[in-house]
């Protein structure tokens, strides 16, 4: 403490007062509100975080070679061990460890004491903890601070501060202290550390004075008061200083006089001495004229600054930029998604329709049987009517039978018998027939599906072939023309943009095509750069949107409206844009930013800008690409990766590539048009073979067709030749029977078959009305088929402009959103700009200030000067000349002056002295005033605290007792009853057993311990004098508070057994081996 005291003395009370928690008497405790956690609630995070002892380690130490490493739990300890195993050398160790003296133990009275017989050092090692925001140097020291101790046995020591890693801090015993200091460790308290002879001092203590004194020492009030005192007798000296300078000063003053009156007799110098501080002063006020006018120059920048909105307009303009492209892009997004959702969903309606298609068709020539069978039954029945109307007709007129009649039956029997032969034969002609038609049916419909797949097969292969051509032609063009690989107008645009530019209508001469300036490292990887850049690869870079029109309007000269290649605008930069943190890094696969090249920069920062191509991976194998962007997560920065087949493949999503060939970035061209020479001799020959095998086809169908209609002609005169055969049958079978058959016998058979006709008929046009409606559905199914297929064929045509254009948003989302970094970052500087001013304005004020104070110091009334300070500076050195001059010649002068000067400023020092040291010594008296009222109020709250803390903790043993304070006496007296001796006369402590008596200092311990703050606290040997019972209570006492206060460590220090303490993790038992002389001679006692 007494190396402390060199600080201010206003600032020793303050940091006095830290140490101690002065709260007021509504903070005492109660029961109730004292709830306790579990242990499982309290994790690591609960603890204290700094100043907790973490281990300790002893050699060669008072008796014992080595102790330790211990490592300390960050609540409860309890050291446990016999008589002589190193209990009270761990405590001791932990003082001199941290700096204590050896007085402070109790132990000895020098260090040497502590270094074991036969040894010439001792060393102790003990770490503490340093984390959280309150942490000592953190980044010196880190998590832990390691105190190493050597003590010599010549009683001097060494002391080493390491950090965590083991790395020497310091040496100096200024840094310890400031360490203990901050960790507020005070090792001559006893609330801190209670060692075993300070513990029996205070049981075998009788005067209530030294308990009134251990009271003060714990809680620092004692400390405090013998402050004070310091500063009353610092008072007391100093205004005894100020009474003797007071009388010096009459002497003083006596002396200025005489010499100021020498000094005024120089009325010529001192006219031309007022003359040269008059321009000095002129100086310096013109100086801080100039300062001002500066300082009021930076205010108007400033404010001219502050009302400068054109960067927050401009970061406004591109956050609503953002949100459009957005917008924008979401609901391209949601189009190419329902798209996609539309193919899937018409693909299976494709399916189910086409199923639907052979079942209606089958049906309908079905049906088309059931109309041709009815149809030829109704003729059929009118042919047998019209036989048996003739039949009518003849009986009506026959009046005789033939005479041979008999023989006549005879042969019509025969011929009957004939004719149903016949007929058998030709029913059964007419079944076949029917098979034949229908299985022909079947293949006619077959023969045109086939034709339809041939003639779609056949247009897509004339489209592609057309498309070959095209690019064969541009191929064949670029021979002479590399540039007519991106377009035949091209080269024109490009002589039309040099004339333009030579002719200055371009600030700076437009970029492009991209596909034209850019070239690639590895030549396999064309299809994917191209599959990823599309259509920027006939893009063209634009330094301002003034440059931007100039080339719209040229390009309306060789392409329509609609058809013109994209324009990007951006500044252009004569370096790349700096992406490092923001480009996609993979050990295996390159980025498409790292596999091309270009001659411009400008190529590269607008792919950055507008494609993103530091985000961008080339994998060349699809399985490779799937794993690295599906499986798991993406590499850092990736948004999408390539295949060398073009394959796109996203986090989420795959989409493969309509890409077989490089168009643009190919590098022989002479065998990609070989190459396309020959794609087109083998489209041109599949067209041939399409064209033949339809040809075939077609003539097959029209074969199959005229075969039908010639099947369905034989079964039509089969037809008729069965009804024929039918009516002659009939006609031979009733010729026979005229003889006994009566007219109107036949009449009712003739009504019977018109009746049967009638239903034949109805049957007949129900046929042709279902057949009817079955031709109509069929037509409809076919209708519907075909707009299906129409539309399967058209959406990706529709889809791949939308995947343009989304490709187009997310590139202009993408710059947009660097632009609104850039814009920030713009806005960020220039209010950086406008706080660096503020500082530097700030700054200025303050050398104004002070050239304002060193002007008024010179002249305290502010001088109106006209002229500049280069003529004032002019007059100053030409009076100070002519100074110089007049003193070389009257050099008594000088002399005059200078003891004048002396003694006025002597005078004036003194007397200033003498005012400071009065105004001192006044507030010194209200300060201590205010302080002494303090300490009391702060004595008086401890005292009450702890009054109520220990009886708290003596009704917990059903105790009743008393805690008397006499701040004027300084004693402290302590009445404790024990259960059953309530109405005894006897109260003192004396009269209580030892155990008893220990258990009260206990419950007066633990009542210090609330009332003050310390990292940890240490008890040696407090239950030594105990019975098992009060040992028992002060243990639940002890485990209570820490359970309470488990931001602080507890070290206690026994002999006794732990086994009922509870299994908590709290609490940590270190359990010390016997000592080698114990175990030959138990009755050792400890060292």
């Amino acid at each position: 403490m007494s190396k402390r005291r060199g600080k201010v003395i206003s600032d020793a009370t303050a940091v006095k007062s830290r140490r101690v928690t002065a709260v007021g008497i509504e903070d005492a405790p109660d029961d109730a509100n004292h709830q306790r956690p579990s242990s499982s609630s309290l994790s690591h995070s609960a603890t204290g975080d700094i100043g907790l002892i973490e281990s300790i380690t002893l050699k060669n130490f008072m008796c014992h070679h080595l102790l330790g490493p211990f490592q300390f739990g960050p609540n409860v300890n309890f050291i446990v061990g016999n008589n002589g195993s190193g209990k009270s050398a761990i405590l001791t160790a932990l003082i001199v460890g941290l700096g204590g003296k050896a007085t402070f133990t109790n132990r000895g009275v020098s260090l040497k004491d502590f270094v074991k017989t036969g040894e010439n050092t001792a060393d102790i090692t003990v770490k503490l903890r340093n984390r959280g925001p309150d942490a000592y140097k953190k980044d010196v020291y880190g998590d832990c601070i390691l105190i190493e101790q050597r003590l010599f046995c010549d009683g001097s020591r060494n002391c080493r501060l390491k950090s965590k890693s083991g790395k020497l801090i310091s040496n100096k015993k200024e840094e310890l202290s400031a360490i203990l200091d901050h960790f507020n460790i005070q090792l001559d308290n006893p609330v801190s550390i209670l060692s075993q002879e300070m513990s029996k001092q205070f049981l075998h203590s009788k005067s209530e004075s030294d308990k009134y004194k251990f009271f003060m020492k714990a809680t620092l009030l004692e400390q405090m008061k013998r402050d004070y005192i310091h500063i009353k007798h610092t008072k007391t000296v100093t205004r005894q200083q100020v009474e003797r300078q007071e009388e010096s000063l009459k002497d003083l003053k006596q002396e200025f006089l005489q010499k100021k009156e020498r000094y005024e007799n120089l009325s010529s110098f001192s006219e031309m001495k007022v003359v040269l501080e008059n321009l000095k002063k002129a100086m310096a006020w013109c100086l801080v004229r100039e300062k001002e006018q500066f300082v009021q120059q930076l205010k108007e920048d400033i404010e001219k600054e502050e009302n400068n909105y054109k960067h927050q307009d401009n970061l406004q303009l591109c956050q609503t930029r953002v949100t459009q492209v957005e917008k924008k892009l979401q609901c391209v997004k949601s189009r190419v998604d329902s798209l996609r959702e539309e193919q899937e969903s018409l693909s299976g309606d494709n399916l189910k329709l086409k199923e639907q298609m052979k079942i209606i068709s089958k049906a309908h020539k079905e049906q088309e049987l059931v109309y041709f069978r009815a149809l030829n039954k109704l003729k059929q029945s009118e042919q047998e009517q019209n036989l048996l109307q003739e039949k009518i007709n003849k009986a009506k007129t026959s009046v005789s039978l033939n005479n041979d009649g008999e023989t006549e039956y005879t042969k019509q029997q025969k011929k009957i018998s004939s004719l149903k032969e016949q007929l058998a034969e030709l029913e059964k002609t007419c079944s076949q027939l029917n098979q034949e038609i229908q299985n022909k049916h079947q293949a006619l419909f077959n023969g045109r599906e086939e034709r339809d797949k041939l003639r779609m097969e056949e247009r897509n292969i004339q489209v592609l072939y057309a498309s070959k051509l095209k690019r064969k032609n541009q191929l064949l063009a670029s021979r002479s023309n590399k540039l007519k690989r991106f377009g035949d107008h091209v080269p024109d645009l490009l002589d039309a943009i040099a004339e333009a530019y030579a002719t200055g209508r371009f600030l700076k001469r437009p970029i492009g095509p991209i596909g034209v300036c850019i070239s690639l490292k590895d030549p396999m990887l064309a299809v994917a750069v191209e599959c990823c850049l599309r259509s920027f690869m006939k893009a063209f870079c634009c330094d301002n949107y003034k440059d931007e029109t100039v080339l719209q309007e040229i390009m309306s000269r060789f392409y329509p409206k609609g058809n013109r290649p994209q324009i990007i605008v951006s500044p252009f930069s004569e370096k790349v844009y700096n992406i490092h943190g923001r480009k996609a890094y993979h050990p295996e696969y390159p980025s498409v930013l790292d596999v091309i090249t270009a001659s411009n920069p400008v190529i590269i920062n607008c792919l950055i800008d507008m494609r993103g191509i530091e985000s961008v991976l080339i994998i060349k194998e699809k399985d490779k690409a799937r794993r690295v962007m599906q499986q798991g997560r993406p590499p850092k920065n990736c948004r999408e990766a390539f295949t060398v087949e073009g394959d796109q493949v996203y986090p989420n999503r795959y989409y493969t590539s309509d890409f077989t060939m490089a168009k643009y970035l190919g590098g022989d061209l002479e065998t990609e048009i070989s190459m396309l020479e020959s794609d087109l001799e083998n489209l041109q020959a599949q067209l041939s073979r399409f064209q033949l095998h339809g040809t075939s086809v077609s003539e097959e169908i029209l074969s199959m067709e005229n075969q039908l209609n010639s099947t369905i002609m034989t079964l039509k005169k089969t037809l008729v030749s069965v009804n024929q055969i039918k009516a002659t049958i009939t006609e031979l079978q009733t010729a026979g029977e005229e003889q006994i058959d009566d007219i109107s016998s036949l009449e009712e058979v003739a009504q019977e078959n018109r009746q049967k006709i009638e239903a034949e008929k109805q049957a007949v046009h129900e046929a042709k009305t279902e057949l009817d409606k079955r031709r109509k559905k069929a037509e409809d199914v076919e209708s519907k088929y075909s707009s299906l297929r129409e539309r399967i064929d058209q959406l990706p045509e529709d889809m791949e402009p939308l995947k343009d254009e989304q490709m187009k948003l997310e590139a202009e989302c993408a710059k947009h959103e660097r632009n609104l970094k850039f814009l920030e970052n713009k806005l960020k500087a220039h209010e950086d700009n406008i706080q660096a001013m503020k500082s530097d304005l700030a700054q200025r004020e303050e050398e104004l200030q002070e050239y304002v104070a060193k002007a008024t110091e010179i002249s305290p009334e502010r001088q109106q000067v006209t002229g500049s300070t280069k003529s004032i500076d002019t007059e100053i050195t030409r009076l100070t000349r002519k100074l110089r001059v007049y003193e070389s010649s009257h050099g008594q002068h000088d002399q005059v002056v200078r003891e004048y000067a002396e003694a006025l400023a002597l005078y004036r020092q003194k007397t200033n002295q003498v005012r400071d040291l009065r105004r001192f010594i006044d507030r010194l008296d209200n300060i201590m005033s205010d302080r002494q009222n303090r300490y009391k109020v702060m004595r008086r709250s401890l005292s009450v605290r702890c009054k109520l803390y220990f009886n708290n903790f003596l009704i917990k043993m059903n105790c009743c007792g008393s805690m008397v304070f006499d701040h004027n006496n300084e004693t402290l007296s302590i009445s404790v009853k024990p259960p059953g001796r309530e109405d005894d006369g006897v109260s003192d402590m004396r009269s209580l057993s030892g155990g008893e008596r220990s258990f009260s200092t206990v419950c007066f311990m633990l009542s210090l311990w609330e009332i003050t703050e310390s990292p940890f606290r240490c008890l040696d040997e407090f239950d030594v004098y105990m019975d098992m019972h009060n040992r028992r209570i002060s243990l639940d006492l002890l485990l209570e508070l820490s359970e309470r206060q488990h931001l602080r460590q507890f070290v206690f220090i026994t002999p006794l057994t732990t086994r009922n303490l509870p299994k908590t993790s709290l609490i940590k038992i270190h359990q010390l081996q016997d000592p080698e002389r114990v175990r030959s001679d138990p009755g050792d006692e400890d060292v």
